[in-house]
Protein backbone atom coordinates (compact mmCIF):
# COMPACT_ATOMS: atom_id res chain seq x y z
CA UNK A 1 0.00 0.00 0.00
CA UNK A 2 2.82 2.37 0.90
CA UNK A 3 4.53 1.65 -2.40
CA UNK A 4 1.34 2.44 -4.34
CA UNK A 5 0.99 5.81 -2.56
CA UNK A 6 4.59 6.70 -3.33
CA UNK A 7 4.11 5.87 -7.01
CA UNK A 8 0.87 7.86 -7.09
CA UNK A 9 2.52 10.94 -5.55
CA UNK A 10 5.44 10.74 -7.98
CA UNK A 11 3.03 10.34 -10.92
CA UNK A 12 1.03 13.39 -9.77
CA UNK A 13 4.20 15.50 -9.50
CA UNK A 14 5.26 14.50 -13.00
CA UNK A 15 1.83 15.28 -14.41
CA UNK A 16 1.55 18.68 -12.74
CA UNK A 17 4.99 19.79 -13.91
CA UNK A 18 4.53 18.66 -17.51
CA UNK A 19 0.86 19.47 -17.96
CA UNK A 20 0.69 22.47 -15.65
CA UNK A 21 1.61 24.95 -18.35
CA UNK A 22 -0.99 26.07 -20.85
CA UNK A 23 -0.61 24.84 -24.43
CA UNK A 24 2.17 26.72 -26.17
CA UNK A 25 3.79 27.80 -22.89
CA UNK A 26 7.09 26.54 -21.65
CA UNK A 27 7.69 25.51 -18.06
CA UNK A 28 11.27 26.76 -18.19
CA UNK A 29 12.38 30.31 -17.35
CA UNK A 30 12.25 32.84 -20.20
CA UNK A 31 15.32 32.86 -22.40
CA UNK A 32 17.64 35.85 -22.11
CA UNK A 33 20.20 36.88 -24.69
CA UNK A 34 23.85 36.55 -23.64
CA UNK A 35 25.06 39.59 -21.71
CA UNK A 36 21.54 40.66 -20.68
CA UNK A 37 19.71 40.20 -17.41
CA UNK A 38 16.08 39.76 -16.50
CA UNK A 39 16.26 42.48 -13.85
CA UNK A 40 14.09 45.57 -14.26
CA UNK A 41 15.90 48.75 -15.26
CA UNK A 42 16.42 51.09 -12.35
CA UNK A 43 15.82 54.81 -12.64
CA UNK A 44 19.05 56.72 -13.05
CA UNK A 45 20.53 58.17 -9.89
CA UNK A 46 19.78 61.87 -9.42
CA UNK A 47 22.64 64.32 -9.64
CA UNK A 48 21.54 65.86 -6.34
CA UNK A 49 18.58 65.97 -3.94
CA UNK A 50 18.04 68.79 -1.47
CA UNK A 51 16.39 72.12 -0.74
CA UNK A 52 15.74 74.71 -3.42
CA UNK A 53 14.87 78.38 -3.12
CA UNK A 54 14.09 81.06 -5.68
CA UNK A 55 15.09 84.63 -6.40
CA UNK A 56 13.23 87.29 -8.34
CA UNK A 57 12.53 91.00 -8.64
CA UNK A 58 15.47 92.36 -6.63
CA UNK A 59 17.96 90.70 -9.03
CA UNK A 60 15.93 91.24 -12.25
CA UNK A 61 18.15 92.88 -14.89
CA UNK A 62 21.42 92.41 -12.97
CA UNK A 63 24.26 90.47 -14.56
CA UNK A 64 24.57 86.78 -13.70
CA UNK A 65 27.84 84.86 -13.38
CA UNK A 66 27.51 83.88 -17.05
CA UNK A 67 27.41 87.57 -18.05
CA UNK A 68 23.82 87.54 -19.26
CA UNK A 69 21.26 89.71 -17.47
CA UNK A 70 19.02 87.90 -14.97
CA UNK A 71 15.46 87.61 -16.27
CA UNK A 72 13.17 86.41 -13.52
CA UNK A 73 10.70 85.04 -16.11
CA UNK A 74 13.23 82.77 -17.85
CA UNK A 75 13.75 79.18 -16.69
CA UNK A 76 17.21 79.65 -15.20
CA UNK A 77 18.97 78.82 -11.96
CA UNK A 78 22.06 79.34 -9.83
CA UNK A 79 24.19 76.37 -8.76
CA UNK A 80 27.51 76.30 -6.93
CA UNK A 81 29.34 73.61 -8.92
CA UNK A 82 27.63 72.73 -12.20
CA UNK A 83 29.20 74.35 -15.26
CA UNK A 84 27.45 77.46 -16.54
CA UNK A 85 25.23 76.56 -19.49
CA UNK A 86 24.30 73.13 -18.07
CA UNK A 87 20.64 72.14 -18.34
CA UNK A 88 19.05 70.55 -15.29
CA UNK A 89 15.65 68.96 -14.83
CA UNK A 90 14.36 70.12 -11.44
CA UNK A 91 11.57 68.02 -9.90
CA UNK A 92 9.52 69.21 -6.94
CA UNK A 93 9.42 66.13 -4.69
CA UNK A 94 6.23 67.31 -2.96
CA UNK A 95 4.01 67.44 -6.06
CA UNK A 96 6.03 65.71 -8.81
CA UNK A 97 6.10 68.75 -11.13
CA UNK A 98 9.31 69.34 -13.05
CA UNK A 99 10.93 71.97 -15.25
CA UNK A 100 14.19 72.17 -17.21
CA UNK A 101 16.37 75.15 -16.29
CA UNK A 102 19.66 76.50 -17.57
CA UNK A 103 22.42 77.12 -15.02
CA UNK A 104 23.55 80.69 -15.68
CA UNK A 105 24.50 81.93 -12.20
CA UNK A 106 26.37 80.92 -9.06
CA UNK A 107 24.69 80.26 -5.75
CA UNK A 108 22.83 79.68 -3.54
CA UNK A 109 24.66 81.57 -0.84
CA UNK A 110 22.51 80.21 2.00
CA UNK A 111 23.93 76.98 3.51
CA UNK A 112 21.78 73.87 3.14
CA UNK A 113 20.35 74.82 -0.26
CA UNK A 114 21.45 73.17 -3.50
CA UNK A 115 19.90 75.45 -6.14
CA UNK A 116 18.34 78.91 -6.51
CA UNK A 117 15.65 78.97 -9.19
CA UNK A 118 14.30 81.90 -11.13
CA UNK A 119 10.83 83.21 -10.28
CA UNK A 120 9.50 81.63 -13.50
CA UNK A 121 10.88 78.17 -12.71
CA UNK A 122 9.63 78.32 -9.11
CA UNK A 123 6.18 79.28 -10.38
CA UNK A 124 6.06 76.26 -12.68
CA UNK A 125 7.06 73.99 -9.79
CA UNK A 126 4.37 75.61 -7.62
CA UNK A 127 6.52 76.60 -4.69
CA UNK A 128 6.77 80.34 -5.29
CA UNK A 129 4.62 81.21 -2.25
CA UNK A 130 6.33 78.70 0.06
CA UNK A 131 9.83 79.87 -0.89
CA UNK A 132 11.62 76.57 -0.18
CA UNK A 133 11.00 73.07 -1.46
CA UNK A 134 12.76 69.70 -1.55
CA UNK A 135 13.81 68.94 -5.14
CA UNK A 136 15.65 66.41 -7.27
CA UNK A 137 18.19 67.57 -9.87
CA UNK A 138 18.95 65.55 -13.00
CA UNK A 139 21.46 66.83 -15.56
CA UNK A 140 19.93 66.61 -19.06
CA UNK A 141 21.01 67.25 -22.64
CA UNK A 142 20.21 70.66 -24.07
CA UNK A 143 16.47 70.87 -24.74
CA UNK A 144 15.20 71.94 -28.16
CA UNK A 145 13.77 75.12 -26.69
CA UNK A 146 13.69 76.67 -23.26
CA UNK A 147 10.41 78.49 -22.68
CA UNK A 148 9.66 81.39 -20.40
CA UNK A 149 6.76 81.50 -17.98
CA UNK A 150 5.01 84.14 -20.11
CA UNK A 151 5.21 81.84 -23.18
CA UNK A 152 3.80 78.93 -21.15
CA UNK A 153 0.92 81.02 -19.75
CA UNK A 154 -0.17 81.97 -23.29
CA UNK A 155 -0.93 78.29 -23.94
CA UNK A 156 -2.84 77.69 -20.69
Amino acid sequence: MRRVLTHAVVAMLILTTTLGAAPGQSTSAPKVAPGQTNAKKKAPKPYQVGRASWYGKYFHGRDTASGEPYDMFQFTAAHLKLPLGTYVKVTNLRNGKSVVVKINDRGPVTPGRIIDLSYGAASMLQFRAKGLERVRLDVVNEPESVATISQVRKHL
